[in-house]
C-alpha cells in the first residue's frame, strides 16, 4: 500500500452530515459506506437544482467495486434510507435523503425534469480565487465561496493574485479589504504598466483611511 501524501489546502473539503457521523457505528458493509460517501461527494458538486446520481456515476475506479458491489451498496443505502431511489419512464436516479435531495426526487417523481435541468456532477478544478483565498486568509465557508464567486464575475482574474498579495504584506488577512482593492481599481483604475513598482513595496497605497475600515474586520 502507497503511503498517502497528505492532504493539500489548494484542494476542496466534502461537507459530511453530522448525522451520518453517528451512522458509521451501524454501517458494517464497506461497498455501503463507499457509495454513501461518493453521492455526498458528487452531489456536493452539481451546479443544476436537480441534485441526483444515475448507477451510471458512480465509477467502479474511483470506488474501488465492481458494478455489483456497487448495486449492493446502493441496495443497502437506500433500505437505510440515506439514499432515495427513483425510476420513472426507465430512468432510475439516486438521491440524498436531505432537504434538497427530497425536493428533487418529488419533482424527479412528477416528471419535473429534464437533460437540460441537470448540472455537471463532476467536481471542477477549483478556481484560483479559491486557492488564493484559502492560501493567504483561510477555510472557505459556503457564504465566503458565494462572495467569490460573485467576485469572479465582476473584476479581471489577473487581479486577484496582486490583491491578494497587497492584503498579506499588510497583514491584513480579511476578504472585505482584498474586495475593497478590487472596488478601488475597478472604479479609479489600476494601473497595468510592467514597469510599476513592485506590490509589496507599493502596498503602503493601500493603507489609508479608505480602507481604514477593513483592517482589523474578518
Amino acid at each position: 500500500m502507497d503511503k498517502f501524501p497528505g492532504f493539500t489546502s489548494s484542494e476542496t473539503f466534502t461537507q459530511v452530515p453530522d448525522s451520518f457521523i453517528h451512522l458509521l457505528k451501524e454501517i458494517d458493509d464497506v461497498a455501503e459506506l463507499k457509495v454513501i460517501l461518493y453521492a455526498i461527494w458528487r452531489i456536493e458538486h452539481i451546479e443544476g437544482h436537480f441534485r441526483g446520481l444515475r448507477e451510471a456515476d458512480f465509477e467502479e475506479d474511483a470506488l474501488g467495486l465492481s458494478s455489483g458491489k456497487i448495486r449492493s451498496g446502493l441496495g443497502k443505502a437506500v433500505q437505510r434510507g440515506t439514499l432515495l431511489r427513483r425510476e420513472h419512464e426507465a430512468e432510475v436516479f439516486y438521491f440524498l435523503n436531505s432537504p434538497r435531495g427530497r425536493l428533487s426526487a418529488e419533482a424527479f417523481d412528477k416528471g419535473q425534469w429534464n437533460e437540460s435541468a441537470m448540472g455537471s456532477s463532476t467536481p471542477m478544478r477549483k478556481s484560483n480565487i479559491f486557492k488564493l483565498y484559502e492560501e493567504n486568509i483561510g477555510a472557505l465557508t459556503p457564504l465566503l465561496s458565494d462572495m467569490l464567486r460573485e467576485a469572479e464575475k465582476n473584476y479581471p482574474a489577473a487581479w486577484f493574485e496582486e490583491a491578494f498579495e497587497i492584503a498579506v504584506s499588510r497583514n491584513i488577512r480579511n476578504w472585505k479589504y482584498v474586495e475593497a482593492i478590487l472596488v478601488r481599481w475597478k472604479e479609479k483604475g489600476k494601473d497595468e504598466r510592467k514597469d510599476q513598482q513592485d506590490v509589496v513595496k507599493d502596498a503602503k497605497r493601500y493603507s489609508d483611511s479608505e480602507f481604514s475600515e477593513f483592517i482589523n474586520r474578518d
